[in-house]
């Protein structure tokens, strides 16, 4: 096999999409960069693949990219599909989160497989509720999906759902299935992973006794997990998470 050295390199970066057959729909992605591990960017609420690049991320994240630590894959929300549309049938809800589910299991995924190689080390990523997102798609398929980087997030489904509550909202609920979770093997593939990462600050909106929740219920199940808890100065935006991200990748990657 032929190994190809990472190596300095402007950032590169490249628009994709297709036709989801989980979704239903024309679904936008975007990467930036040539090599090293993928992080997969989940948006923060119900906004679009662009998201992080409007918001100075990917500035942020340069010296990474263009080094070739990381590549970096970008996609849209289906928050407003989901659980942000105040119109929607809540059953209706939980079917497109699901969706939205099966779109990034059986489709993003694979789809990074052939841009990056079979090898390539994949963690989702996300603030707010992308948090919960990046942790619950982690969770779910650790088989496919290497770790998880959560920022200033919940890990109960329900504070989102206006006391909706269905088998769909449990299984995708992390706080409420992981103390249920039994199968060994299972628990041992999210064992495995050494980038398990809930960050918070303690300022204006932010939640840091949900991370502490949550860093705990993980623990109880004899999963590591590295748990940050930032200052009375660290407030739920985007100078934080462009903070936070950056420090992450130097420091515990």
């Amino acid at each position: 096999m032929q190994i190809v050295a990472c190596v300095k390199h402007q950032m590169n970066k490249q628009l994709s999409s297709w036709y989801s057959p989980a979704l239903d729909k024309e679904m936008p992605i975007v990467s930036y960069g040539h090599c090293g591990f993928v992080i997969l960017l989940i948006p923060t609420a119900a906004a679009d693949y662009l998201e992080y690049e409007r918001f100075q991320m990917l500035d942020a994240l340069a010296p990474f990219i263009e080094s070739g630590k990381i590549r970096v894959f970008s996609i849209d929300s289906m928050n407003n599909e989901s659980w942000m549309n105040k119109k929607m049938v809540p059953s209706h809800k939980a079917i497109r989160q699901n969706q939205f589910n099966e779109y990034v299991f059986n489709e993003v995924v694979p789809f990074i497989r052939t841009n990056t190689s079979n090898e390539t080390m994949i963690y989702t990523c996300g603030a707010s509720f992308g948090a919960l997102h990046a942790m619950n798609l982690f969770l779910k398929r650790p088989d496919i999906i290497n770790g998880a980087i959560s920022m200033s997030g919940v890990y109960d489904l329900t504070e989102y759902t206006d006391g909706f509550w269905d088998d769909q909202v449990y299984f995708n609920s992390p706080t409420h299935y992981v103390p249920n979770l039994s199968d060994e093997s299972y628990l041992a593939k999210i064992r495995a992973s050494h980038h398990i990462h809930i960050y918070t600050g303690s300022g204006s909106y932010e939640d840091p006794e949900a991370s502490k929740r949550f860093s705990a219920v993980l623990y109880d199940k004899g999963i590591w997990n590295d748990l940050d808890v930032w200052g009375a100065d660290i407030t739920h935006d985007w100078p934080t998470w462009r903070k936070m991200l950056p420090y992450i990748l130097e420091h515990k990657f």
